[in-house]
């Protein structure tokens, strides 16, 4: 570990007046959508007690195809969440975080695909005990006389194809841009499925309040992937019309772009956000990816740096001057908003130094009130050294290089040349007073991990330790 030399100092701290002011999330965001969310779960197993759920146990058929009733219509529900979890809504993005949100997402979709399967046999095999068809035949008959069932079958296998590129070893073996495209059918999965629900299931049409609940869950996950997949970000490129500026190689392998636009004071984004972003420079140009903002927002320019990992990432170094932008967001927690102490510690590996660059240079000055932790393979891996080293030294602070190979006998976030040290000595040992201080963490996964269990174990409290995970 060493602490890199401070050069000759440039002021690179952007002008207060120049800066969107962006509002720190309200901490009853999370609790309202939490609300809301295990609220509509309670009304749709209510309307069903209402509807005779708990008297409709008459015959063994009768109690199977009534659970699975039950089940159906809490997959619904849950499959409408998802929905509402991928329109990108504001204040649900902000109140969760990527991390959170990903993992909630995770879990409602497989217990929402898990709860449809459950529904799919009970009520196959509840009809069948009234019949001699048998299972099978009785499925072939649902799916082929019941209203809406063949559009609810193609709704299915559109939700399998989601769930089974979903599964971490699956989902391994795509590419991003592959993964998006399939993802995507999660709407179509959702939206042939409704057809089904409202023209044969007596839980959706069964009273007034149940019809209105229904439709208007349904109308309101139309409307938020509209309004915000959709609207907002056609509203917000044309309203900055962004274009590429300037194309710098920091390294062999790592690319910044700068993009200028009109009222970019307006728009509402802080340092350490990313944004789904287009170029409009051919073929491709449909493929959104996420990158971080690489420079704090000054109101004229937005500045993004990508390691060549994929084809998109790779494609940046070859953008022209002039070339067309689009972009959707900002998203992520990854923000001084969310600070609670007044001192900070940066902790980056790798690209992931980047969204901290951008809030390194949106913190405001004092005697030690930042420390930058570093952590890089090689000498040769450090990309953005002038501009941190600048930023920490008007900042009153100071930056720290980890620099080796990763420890491949144990998950630690130090090199194998501190092997003698434990995670959170290495931290305590940098930053003394780390306990008494924000810590903000961006790098791999695995390595992300290694560095908030120490945090913890060096007594930084949970809600003093910002992450977030650019996986899919």
């Amino acid at each position: 570990m060493t602490s890199l030399a401070l050069p000759e100092s440039r002021d690179l701290s952007v002008p207060a007046a120049q800066r969107h002011a962006v509002r720190p999330t309200p901490a009853w965001w999370r609790d309202a959508t939490a609300v809301f969310a295990w609220a509509t779960i309670l009304f749709v197993v209510a309307l069903w007690v209402a509807g005779g759920g708990l008297s409709a146990f008459g015959s063994l058929g009768e109690g199977v195809t009534n659970v699975g009733r039950l089940s159906g219509l809490i997959a619904s529900v849950l499959m409408l969440q998802q929905v509402l979890l991928m329109a990108r809504i504001p204040v649900v993005e902000q109140a969760w975080g990527q991390d959170e949100l990903a993992r909630v997402h995770r879990l409602v979709g497989f217990t929402s695909f898990n709860l449809m399967v459950v529904h799919i046999v009970l009520v196959t095999i509840g009809y069948s005990a009234g019949t001699d068809l048998g299972v099978v035949a009785t499925f072939v008959d649902q799916v082929l006389h019941s209203p809406g069932m063949l559009l609810a079958l193609a709704g299915t296998v559109a939700l399998v194809m989601v769930v089974v590129t979903s599964i971490r070893k699956a989902r391994a073996r795509l590419r991003y841009e592959s993964w998006h495209l399939l993802h995507l059918y999660a709407y179509l999965g959702a939206g042939l499925a409704l057809p089904h629900q409202l023209w044969t299931g007596q839980d959706f049409r069964g009273n007034v309040v149940a019809t209105i609940f229904w439709w208007g869950l349904y109308a309101a996950s139309l409307a938020a992937v509209l309004a915000y997949r959709v609207v907002l970000p056609v509203v917000r490129s044309r309203r900055h019309r962004l274009v590429v500026s300037e194309v710098v190689a920091e390294s062999p392998t790592v690319t910044s772009v700068v993009m200028t636009g009109r009222r970019l004071d307006r728009l509402p984004v802080r340092a350490g956000q990313f944004f789904q972003w287009r170029f409009l420079d051919g073929p491709g140009w449909t493929r959104a990816n996420p990158y971080s903002l690489s420079a704090a927002p000054d109101g004229r320019s937005l500045r993004i740096t990508a390691e060549a990992v994929g084809d998109s990432s790779a494609r940046l170094a070859t953008l022209r001057p002039g070339t067309r932008v689009l972009l959707e967001g900002p998203y992520g927690r990854l923000h001084t908003g969310v600070r609670t102490q007044v001192r900070t510690v940066l902790v980056g590996a790798g690209m992931g130094i980047t969204p901290l660059r951008a809030i390194l240079e949106e913190l405001p000055a004092s005697p030690d009130g930042v420390v930058v932790i570093y952590r890089v393979g090689s000498q040769a891996d450090i990309v953005l050294a002038d501009e941190l080293l600048d930023l920490a030294r008007a900042k009153g602070g100071r930056v720290v290089a980890v620099v080796g190979h990763r420890n491949r006998e144990r998950a630690s976030w130090l090199p194998v040349d501190s092997s003698h040290l434990g995670d959170s000595e290495a931290l305590t040992r940098i930053v003394p007073d780390i306990a008494e201080r924000d810590v903000y963490v961006c790098g791999h996964p695995r390595w992300m991990d290694a560095v908030v269990a120490a945090a913890h174990e060096a007594g930084v409290p949970a809600e003093a330790i910002h992450s977030e995970r650019f996986t899919y």
